[in-house]
């Protein structure tokens, strides 16, 4: 199977929102379609936490992408339109910098030395690859989940670089629920004896703790809604039962110890603390986002929200959009009745597929 994937070398100190500088970073990054003569067509697609920069299929890696059912030719996000960019976060260990790679200062992992993250050093490293490619302007942001606190960042930023806007599922900051739930994420990794202080080795890390944040991180992305009418009160079969005490016996919990054992073996412990905090931080009013503040030039802005999101709420899409119409840029905001809560936007493809379309298509 092939590797897609691109990197992009920052030889230069980068210097990180919150105080420390990077001496060098390097992203990881993929694309789709053809750039223009013109270098006008492009789309900058931000990640949520985890994905990695595969967004989807090509003939360089076939395998399936984390958001296949929308970018492509002739999908919502057709590639024989738009050349798509998307760009794995600083800080997270799908082959861009962060606490998990080396540091070249000291020829040792960065672990808990690396700079404190936040949403727009993201944002500013993600713009010197668009520079290098020679890229202006970006047509359309397109951000989900934190992606979408990126994307935001990125226009508070650099506010007249990007003509158009998609943000779906996001916010103009973090919910004092979603920061509960992820503070306490932080917590089960952080008490876990193997954890050691972020100073852990890969085959003794802190695993327990991890499967715990990931079941944790599981329920809040989907909806009640969801889960019963997908497991009810289904029962494991009975030789599939452990005899030790407590043992799971409902379908619904072999679901999330399987999501769980996935994910521990994917991602570093610490990347993910860096990532998740960087969420709780982020707030666009700092920048002005907000009535009568600053407001990004997009020319149009689309903006998604799922009546089940408990994580990233409607209200929140809808404060979004308020500060954007108020700004006088027109922006259409559609609340979709999808049940899979946050993580719709990774599986509900008739909800979430047309909309996109009809708002490039008509571009």
């Amino acid at each position: 199977m092939g590797d897609a994937r691109k990197f992009f070398h920052h030889s230069e100190p980068f210097a990180m929102r919150r105080g420390g500088v990077l001496p060098g970073f390097t992203l990881a990054w993929e694309s789709w379609g053809t750039l223009s003569p013109a270098r006008d067509n492009v789309v900058l697609i931000f990640t949520g936490l985890s994905p990695d920069a595969h967004a989807a299929s090509s003939e360089a890696d076939p395998a399936p992408g984390w958001w296949e059912f929308m970018v492509g030719p002739d999908k919502p996000i057709d590639t024989n339109r738009w050349y798509v960019i998307c760009v794995n976060s600083l800080g997270s260990c799908k082959g861009s910098t962060g606490p998990a790679s080396i540091n070249p200062d000291t020829g040792e992992l960065y672990k808990t030395g690396f700079p404190e993250l936040a949403i727009e050093d993201i944002a500013a490293s993600a713009d010197l690859l668009i520079q290098s490619l020679g890229i202006d302007q970006i047509a359309v942001l397109v951000g989900p989940s934190m992606g979408g606190m990126t994307a935001l960042a990125y226009s508070l930023l650099l506010p007249e670089k990007s003509r158009h806007f998609v943000s779906l599922s996001s916010a103009v900051a973090a919910s004092p629920f979603a920061i509960a739930i992820r503070s306490l994420q932080r917590e089960f990794v952080m008490a876990d004896r193997e954890y050691r202080d972020g100073d852990y080795h890969d085959w003794d890390g802190p695993g327990t703790g991890m499967r715990l944040a990931r079941k944790l991180g599981m329920i809040s992305y989907r909806s009640a809604e969801e889960w019963r009418g997908r497991f009810g009160r289904d029962r494991i079969p009975a030789e599939r039962i452990s005899d030790k005490p407590f043992a799971m016996e409902f379908e619904v919990q072999s679901y999330l110890d399987a999501a769980a054992e996935r994910f521990i073996g994917g991602f570093d412990p610490n990347c993910y603390l860096y990532l998740s905090r960087s969420m709780d931080w982020f707030d666009g009013a700092e920048h002005g986002f907000q009535p009568g503040g600053h407001i990004p030039k997009f020319e149009s802005a689309r903006i998604l929200g799922v009546c089940s999101d408990i994580l990233f709420p409607c209200y929140q899409q809808q404060e979004i959009a308020d500060i954007l119409e108020t700004a006088g840029i027109p922006v259409s905001f559609e609340e979709l009745g999808s049940i899979q809560g946050h993580d719709a936007f990774l599986v509900d493809k008739d909800g979430f597929g047309p909309n996109i379309r009809e708002y490039l298509d008509a571009l």
